[in-house]
């Protein structure tokens, strides 16, 4: 998303009247409730399915899923919309529906308004990430930008890592309401500081890349192919509506491959994909966020069902293995503008597998966090730290300049679908009422398959430097 608003924002010369880093307390506030929003959610699964006995698995798994795809697909025209009609502007639309939805969230009837609501989160979340970095890279110079992207990123990394464990203690002592309640408050505050600190900037000239039909299609395909996944055990869904499902899914797929190859101005620019880093980055990107979100969504399951922590233990347990991904991820960066993204993203994958692999063999049913899970969940967080930024990095690195906003968005676009995937997997294994050891062991096996193609896939990407360039990288 960095790369999206960036190009846009770099022709702008900073504002003399603007304190810089109140602008940036602003904006990397509100992009803070988005990230944390994220991983708190994985933690309130169990809870919002109490709320609401009624619901089934696939409902509830949309509670997560709806705000991930909705989300993924308006990042592509957001940026655009944001440089349009004034990043502040779009900024402060995108706080206020992100607040009201997040209170329609809490007071939520039923699993049907907390979707509906979840999907309001995600256009406003969608509104409010590009411009927020867009506000933030304006206020400051240019020499400042590449230190100043940096410390935006590592508000991602921090609400990731305090995410799970906050989340965790907030649903257990108040309800899963509350996550959604608190972000009322810490949003309100960005508006009322935002109306008198930031600036408001626009590109009268950006063109604005709105393809209706293109988000309708991928939307309806996703949704029914994970759909699909969830329900291909239960006896609610006959195997004749199932394959109806499967066979339209796929069919609603192609069909937005070949509009987007047909129409003139797509949701996804198909002609990004002849760059053969850029295609085989984007494979391995959706495999890699396919096993990131299994992991992540069922450690709370093992860690409530199987060692019986309490909803606070485990979040507190999540939290070292995010703690690691940010200094592994500054290092990274480093090596990779000397050496290219190859080898960091091969190495990353076959230490998120090996970490994969402990899971699968050396956890059991008796608690034993530090000797048998920690050391894991270093390595995991370590691996991660290689893999998502060099995902991002290495996406873009071989593209024409003026296709870094695009081809930066459709990556996340498709890290996002990944994730969706990764979720409907997990529910289809473990959401039942008994959990036993060994449905974890497929999750696990899982997990080392798709991270095992994806560093195959990285052994195509080349990004690595001009001689000229790997000795100015330092």
């Amino acid at each position: 998303m960095a790369r999206q608003v960036l190009s846009s924002t770099m022709n702008y010369q900073q504002n003399p009247s603007v304190n810089p880093w109140a602008v940036f307390g602003i904006a990397s506030l509100a992009t803070f409730l988005i990230s944390i929003d994220s991983t708190i959610l994985y933690a309130a699964f169990s809870s919002i399915a109490a709320s609401f006995p009624q619901a089934t698995p696939v409902s509830i798994s949309w509670v997560m899923n709806a705000y991930t795809i909705v989300y993924a697909t308006s990042l592509i025209p957001a940026g655009g919309i944001a440089d349009r009609l004034g990043r502040k502007k779009v900024f402060m639309y995108g706080v206020g529906l992100f607040v009201a939805a997040s209170f329609l969230c809490g007071i939520a009837p039923n699993i049907y308004v907390l979707i509906a609501a979840r999907v309001l989160q995600a256009i406003g979340a969608a509104l409010l990430g590009p411009s927020s970095l867009a506000l933030i890279l304006e206020a400051f110079p240019q020499s400042k930008r590449a230190q100043v992207m940096s410390s935006w990123g590592a508000v991602g990394a921090l609400a990731a890592a305090i995410g799970p464990g906050l989340g965790s203690f907030i649903i257990d002592s108040l309800g899963w309401e509350w996550a959604f309640f608190l972000n009322i408050p810490v949003g309100l505050y960005c508006l009322l500081k935002g109306i008198p600190t930031l600036h408001e900037s626009r590109n009268s000239h950006t063109h604005i890349r709105l393809d209706v039909a293109g988000m309708c299609l991928i939307i309806l395909s996703v949704s029914l192919l994970t759909t699909c996944i969830i329900e291909i055990k239960s006896a609610s869904l006959s195997s004749t509506r199932l394959h109806l499902m499967l066979t339209t899914g796929m069919g609603l797929l192609v069909a937005f491959i070949l509009w987007c190859k047909k129409t003139t101005d797509p949701l996804v620019d198909m002609g990004l994909f002849k760059n053969p880093t850029y295609r085989f980055v984007n494979m391995a990107a959706v495999l890699f966020s396919i096993a990131f979100a299994m992991m992540f969504f069922s450690f709370f399951f093992f860690m409530t069902n199987i060692w019986q922590y309490s909803l606070p233990q485990a979040g507190l347990a999540m939290t070292p293995g995010p703690l690691s991904v940010i200094p592994v991820a500054i290092i990274s960066g480093k090596i990779a503008s000397k050496i290219g993204h190859r080898s960091i993203l091969i190495t990353g994958c076959l230490m998120f597998a090996s970490s994969a692999f402990w899971y699968l063999t050396i956890p059991g049913l008796t608690p034993d966090y530090i000797g048998s899970w920690l050391p894991a969940q270093l390595i995991t967080g370590a691996a991660i730290g290689m893999v998502m930024p060099s995902l991002s990095a290495a996406a873009v690195h071989n593209l024409p300049k003026k296709d870094y906003a695009i081809g930066s968005a459709i990556n996340q676009a498709i890290r996002q679908i990944g994730t969706v995937v990764g979720v409907a997997i997990t529910v289809v294994l473990l959401v039942n009422q008994h959990i036993q050891l060994n449905d974890f062991h497929k999750i696990y096996e899982i997990q080392i398959g798709l991270v095992l193609a994806a560093g195959l896939l990285a052994t195509r990407v080349d990004t690595r430097p001009k001689p000229e360039e790997s000795r100015s990288a330092f």
